[in-house]
């Protein structure tokens, strides 16, 4: 585990693969600080304008710790530099031109329109997400990740199917997470970093808008959803807890574990694969459920009721701790459903450092709260946390200082209200 702080540490070293690119960070909420966490963590520099009242909302979103502040937030947010600038002030947007002028990218959520910060900078990088792009008709359109899953698809195919019809039945399952932001986040720096590669690559000079749409983004994610209605006319519904058109993979459930013996228990069995199904009937002892009506994919769709039937009869009779030690060994991929107290405690994490200890205050004066480190791991760079997400404006005079601010303009500034 490791044990960071609050208060940033010296100058990220040089070999980070995004050093000495300087982000401005708009967003407020999860995708655009999303991405900007990912490009944190690997050498850039992420200056985050928040509202110097209130800040970015998520710093009071779910659970608040003993100072207030959400410990999402002080993930969502780590190497970042707080600065607390009024944008509905005319002295405030003049600031944050100036910071554009000093930017490599700009990542915002705001409605589509103005693109003023690329006057100031024309090499500027302006990554902008929204809920449905920057065209269209629809690109005037409030768009939270809830509504866009919902638009590109996705929350079609989760829950439970309608026997009749194999569509949806009642209404449709939610990840319990903002999976449409994170994703728009995520395609968000992977796409300001080609847009900028490219630039330097072909040695032009001039920016770049890189349009996300939280829609589109989750639409990506949908496979051969739409091929698959163009050629064959197949409209496909949610699926339960297996995948359409792939057997056996699903939820099984075992005998409650002795460890938690009132706690149903269920284990993921993906066996999909031709030689991975006959090692999973193998370990079973269903030997009769091997054989050509049974050796490809397209056979185990049609015979799906009757596998999956045999392989809850298998597990069900069975704790899970029997279920992993016998398919394992069998070299099938199997794996529990875990809560977050086992992924805490888990070996697998433990030994990879997947969890974090990130230090909140200064030395002495705060708490250790434990955040997924970021990924993915990158061989011979030294990427970390060097810091949890900080207190508002913790950065304001540092950066506005060394845009050449005297302390005196700071001050004036802090008293008419337009930093904090």
């Amino acid at each position: 585990m490791s044990n960071v702080t609050t208060d940033p540490p010296p100058a990220p070293s040089g070999d980070l693969p995004l050093s000495g690119i300087r982000v401005l960070e708009l967003g407020q909420l999860i995708a655009g600080p999303f991405c900007g966490q990912l490009l944190g963590h690997f050498g850039a520099e992420i200056i985050k304008v928040e509202p110097p009242s209130t800040g970015d909302p998520l710093r009071v979103w779910r659970e608040l710790d003993i100072d207030g502040t959400s410990p999402w937030f002080r993930s969502l947010a780590r190497n970042k530099k707080s600065v607390a600038i009024d944008l509905r002030k005319q002295e405030g947007r003049q600031i944050v031109k100036r910071l554009a002028v000093k930017s490599d990218v700009i990542i915002e959520n705001f409605k589509p329109g103005s693109k003023s910060y690329i006057k100031e900078n024309p090499s500027l990088i302006f990554t902008r997400v929204s809920g449905y792009g920057q065209t269209g008709p629809w690109s005037s359109r409030p768009g939270y990740a809830s509504v866009c899953e919902a638009e590109s698809g996705f929350r079609f195919i989760n829950g439970q199917p309608d026997p009749n019809t194999g569509l949806l039945s009642g209404p449709p399952t939610r990840p319990n997470i903002s999976l449409g932001d994170s994703i728009a986040g995520l395609h968000c720096s992977v796409l300001a970093l080609l847009s900028k590669q490219k630039k330097a690559l072909r040695g032009v000079q001039g920016g770049e808008t890189v349009d996300v749409s939280i829609m589109e983004s989750m639409l990506n994610l949908m496979e051969g959803i739409v091929p698959e209605y163009d050629r064959k006319g197949k409209v496909r519904g949610p699926s339960g807890s297996s995948v359409t058109g792939i057997v056996p993979t699903n939820a099984y459930p075992c005998l409650p574990s002795p460890s938690t013996p009132t706690s149903p228990t269920y284990i993921i069995i993906g066996a999909n694969g031709d030689t991975l199904y006959a090692r999973l009937m193998r370990a079973m002892g269903r030997e009769d459920l091997i054989g050509p009506s049974y050796a490809h994919n397209h056979h185990r769709v049609a015979r799906q009721a009757e596998i999956e039937e045999a392989i809850s009869a298998w597990t069900s009779q069975r704790h899970v701790e029997e279920v992993l030690i016998v398919l394992e060994s069998a070299g099938v991929p199997v794996g529990r459903v875990v809560g977050v107290k086992e992924i805490v405690e888990g070996e697998q994490v433990k030994a990879r450092g997947a969890v974090e200890d990130v230090w909140v205050g200064r030395e002495g004066e705060g708490w250790n709260v434990k955040m997924p480190r970021v990924f993915p791991v990158l061989e011979g760079c030294d990427a970390k946390t060097k810091w949890a997400g900080p207190d508002l404006g913790a950065h304001t005079d540092e950066v506005l200082g060394e845009l050449g601010l005297s302390v005196e303009n700071i001050t004036r500034l802090r008293e008419e209200g337009v930093i904090g």
